[in-house]
């Protein structure tokens, strides 16, 4: 459910008409609806509460803007990071240190040093020489270091092959077969507190059979690794749970579904259990707001090109993904047809659509991208020299500005110039 609809023949974001929106503010913009957010991270932490007290910590990668990650603080999640910046975001927007878990392959001294003295939650840890590496900086600084090792499960999760993180030849985490191993050498090292285990197989799901065979390999872990004298007392089950980009395909499986599953499959765990939801939270949440430049005729007898003024550095999924947006016109004229919508960019993987059924766009049409409220805004780039997209809130009638529309003089102004261009000849 999302709060974008028609009302008097123009789409709104809550109580607000999104032409008021692209006058105010100008277009290409990410529009995101308060009501929405806070609707969704209701839903999935009351689906879960059979699970006791689940800590739900929102992915703060899927959109890490300040505003989001204050809603929903006050709607109760806390956060999922993978770096520095996303700690420090994280914490800017008032989420406690004791609800943040710390996530990724590739952490540096740096990040857990900072980690450590702000005292997460966990620390999700992913090889042996992770564990070393936290292991020196905690005992430097004095602290205990709460860790999980991050199990690969050798699970496909049926999902695209960028956006799965749990088959044995993807990055993330260690093989089970070396969970005994790594458990045995963090329980020597000196500043390590080990207290969980944790899973994520990729992003997007539809289906919660490889989940469920992912959760069902931990469960068996964590009873091998109690018999092995580990003190288990949390499981991070990650996050991943799809959302419905194309209203003609079969929904993916509710939060009530997948919270259904979780309850059968850890009834004796005897664990406090970890979330870590993204896109399920925020997906829909968002819209990319863009206005029509031109349609162009194709060479051949094809579908004509609708130029919009949004391109792929503000919205990447589809170029990177193969990715599918809903496409829907702001204020419809009631004709239909088929088209290829793409961005001013200089690349053919500038492509929105391709020969997609939608609604007749004539030029200064604004149209909406749906489903842009998780993995859009936060993967935007300059390329081409294109300043950064500006974000909106909305809440009820009011909306807010929540990132400023970079200037190409902030763009320009960012180059330093070395200094022989300075020294005479």
């Amino acid at each position: 459910m999302n709060h974008f609809e028609l009302r008097g023949r123009v789409l709104h974001a809550e109580g607000v008409p999104l032409t008021e929106i692209a006058e105010a503010v100008g277009t290409p913009v990410y529009v995101y609806s308060s009501a929405t957010m806070e609707r969704h991270a209701r839903v999935f932490r009351e689906a879960l509460e059979k699970s006791g007290d689940p800590l739900i910590a929102f992915a703060v990668k899927a959109n890490p803007n300040a505003a989001v990650l204050a809603t929903l603080a006050r709607a109760g999640l806390g956060a999922d990071v993978v770096s520095g910046g996303e700690l420090r975001r994280a914490m800017a927007a008032e989420i406690p240190a004791a609800h943040i878990v710390f996530s990724g392959v590739g952490k540096t001294e740096r990040e857990m040093e900072l980690a450590c003295r702000e005292g997460i939650y966990q620390f999700n840890l992913e090889s042996e020489p992770e564990a070393e590496m936290l292991s020196q900086v905690a005992v430097r600084l004095g602290c205990e270091a709460p860790i999980a090792f991050r199990i690969n499960p050798d699970v496909d999760a049926g999902t695209h092959a960028k956006i799965s993180t749990g088959k044995s030849e993807n990055k993330f985490g260690i093989a089970g077969n070396r969970a005994l191993a790594a458990y045995a050498r963090a329980a020597e090292l000196p500043g390590l507190k080990v207290q969980g285990i944790a899973v994520h197989i990729g992003s997007q799901l539809t289906d919660l059979g490889p989940l469920e065979r992912a959760f069902t390999t931990i469960g068996e872990l964590i009873h091998t690794l109690r018999a092995e004298g580990h003190d288990l007392s949390v499981a991070d089950l990650g996050g991943g749970l799809g959302v419905p980009y194309e209203p003609e395909k079969p929904p993916p499986p509710t939060p009530a579904a997948y919270s259904e599953m979780i309850a059968r499959v850890t009834k004796d765990w005897n664990v406090r259990l970890v979330f870590e939801p993204g896109r399920v939270i925020v997906g829909n949440a968002g819209i990319l707001l863009t206005r029509v430049i031109r349609v162009k005729e194709s060479a051949g007898s094809g579908a004509p090109f609708v130029v919009v003024d949004a391109g792929m550095n503000d919205l990447m999924r589809p170029s990177l993904y193969d990715a599918w947006h809903e496409i829907r016109a702001v204020s419809p004229h009631g004709q239909k047809t088929h088209a290829n919508v793409v961005g001013p960019v200089c690349e053919t993987g500038d492509t929105f659509a391709t020969t997609r059924a939608m609604d007749e766009a004539q030029p200064g049409d604004l149209l909406a991208f749906m489903t842009c409220g998780a993995y859009a805004a936060t993967m935007a780039s300059t390329y081409n020299s294109r300043p950064l997209t500006p974000e909106v809130m909305v809440k009820g009638n009011r909306f807010a500005i929540i990132r400023d529309r970079q200037s190409i003089e902030a763009l320009i102004d960012a180059d330093k110039m070395p200094p022989w261009f300075e020294e005479r000849e």
